[in-house]
């Protein structure tokens, strides 16, 4: 058996061992990747030593352009969240609205409020207010859900700083302000369709009602004693604008100023994702925190709230990091590349299928792109011409394709919306198959302008 083939078959029985620690064992996404990368540098025969160092540099690499995005950005949501900003932006979209719009309307209120936060602590907060509009409208508690939790997972899965697209734009080496714009770009009218058009079309199949008075939904916190006044909507909602308008506008400077010129300097530190959010979160600090007459203990306990969260799905990119770092040691990547010249399947299809196969087995959307990345990154090479925003688009579209019982967000949608679980496949699955696809379509439609 030639070196070359070896290699590969060793590259794919890591990714099968991967998927069998974490289907079969219920071992954490962390370890998982962890020993299939140590495990693939030491079959390979790199040797104990440069297996480590070679995981640990791509483990350090991974998290020091993806770590202090993410981390910003949960704390910019904390903020949002903390000081009753986020509740804002959503009552005042939903307002008092006749019924036909409410799914519109929560849709686009939800996309605003997850680009911020995590999807589970967006969910979270705002299924108490789902539960109020649906007994206040008189409508199926899914009318109201649906297009809910449909816009809040295109922002966890098309745009950064979320942890799929935050971690494949490190992976590319692509632009956060062009993958912003066009994130944004597709998202927004599969928002559309995957939200009030879908829950218009699969209101028939919601089955019974759900009982408003018995749902999981958690007491609301008390305001603190010395908030003098509720968040202001316009502030609220330039802080959710403020992060992705200065990246796009830096993307858009950066193109047009002359390299070492101080407009070129500006719009560069614009275009960084980190000093970006760095602003939103000190504007949201006295805006949203100070104005309201939150104390600065209480303003920590905001920024720091949602980061608990945080560490696991660090490590799970660091640990990602690591394998994509072996498969590169071990010369795998370079295979993939050379093989995959040779392959009839367009490059930003195989990125969403790879992604796709991968989310379906393993049911995480961060792990799915951390491996996917992984194994298809080396394209860019081969392919000079190819948009490394449009794989990144490609690759955590993929990861969103097919969510069913191993993804811990198919029960937080069941559990708290009261559902069976055909329900659930009839409703969240469907929706998140809906999108994946349409994104799949978009991004290939883009791609014939921007290149791909």
């Amino acid at each position: 058996m030639g070196t070359d083939l070896q290699h590969l078959l060793l590259g794919a029985a890591a990714v099968v061992v991967l998927i069998l620690l974490i289907t079969k064992t219920k071992l954490h996404p962390f370890l998982a990747l962890s020993i299939s990368a140590l495990g693939l540098g030491l079959a390979a025969g790199i040797g104990p030593g440069q297996t480590v160092e070679n995981f640990q540099n791509g483990f350090g690499d991974a998290l020091k352009s993806t770590g202090p995005t993410i981390g910003l950005g949960t704390i910019l949501g904390g903020i949002l969240l903390g000081s009753g900003g986020a509740d804002r932006i959503a009552t005042a979209f939903i307002g008092a609205r006749p019924v036909k719009w409410i799914p519109t309307a929560i849709t686009a209120a939800a996309l605003l409020i997850g680009m911020p936060h995590l999807f589970d602590v967006s969910f979270v907060m705002l299924v108490p207010l789902v539960y109020a509009v649906a007994k206040r409208t008189g409508t199926h508690l899914l009318y109201v859900g649906l297009p809910m939790a449909a816009g809040l997972y295109i922002s966890h899965g098309l745009l950064p700083p979320h942890p799929s697209p935050t971690l494949a734009v490190s992976a590319y080496g692509a632009s956060t302000g062009l993958t912003i714009l066009y994130g944004l770009i597709i998202g927004i009218p599969i928002a559309v369709v995957s939200g009030p058009l879908l829950t218009k079309v699969a209101s028939r199949w919601f089955g019974p009602a759900p009982d408003l008075d018995k749902g999981p939904v958690p007491e609301p916190e008390p305001l603190p004693d010395n908030q003098r006044r509720p968040a202001s909507f316009a502030l609220a909602l330039i802080t959710v604008l403020l992060p992705p308008v200065l990246m796009l506008i830096g993307t858009v400077g950066t193109s047009n100023t002359a390299e070492g010129s101080l407009p070129h300097a500006l719009f560069e530190a614009c275009d960084s994702s980190v000093l970006s959010l760095l602003a939103a979160v000190v504007f949201a600090f006295f805006a949203l925190g100070v104005r309201s007459g939150f104390g600065l203990g209480q303003l920590q306990k905001m920024a720091g709230k949602g980061l608990g969260p945080v560490g696991g799905i660090v490590l799970i990119l660091g640990a990602g990091g690591g394998l994509k770092a072996m498969l590169t040691a071990t010369g795998i990547d370079q295979l993939i590349s050379d093989y995959a010249v040779d392959w009839s399947v367009p490059p930003l299809l195989l990125a969403w299928l790879v992604a796709a196969l991968l989310r379906i087995c393993l049911g995480s959307a961060t792990v799915a792109t951390a491996a996917a990345t992984g194994i298809v990154a080396p394209l860019l090479g081969a392919y000079p011409g190819l948009s490394p925003e449009l794989m990144v688009l490609a690759s955590a579209s993929g990861a969103v394709m097919l969510s069913h019982v191993n993804d811990s967000g198919f029960w937080l949608f069941k559990e708290y919306f009261q559902l069976s679980v055909s329900q659930t496949f009839r409703t969240w699955t469907l929706m998140l198959s809906l999108q994946s696809l349409l994104s799949l379509g978009g991004v290939l439609l883009l791609g014939t302008f921007v290149g791909g």
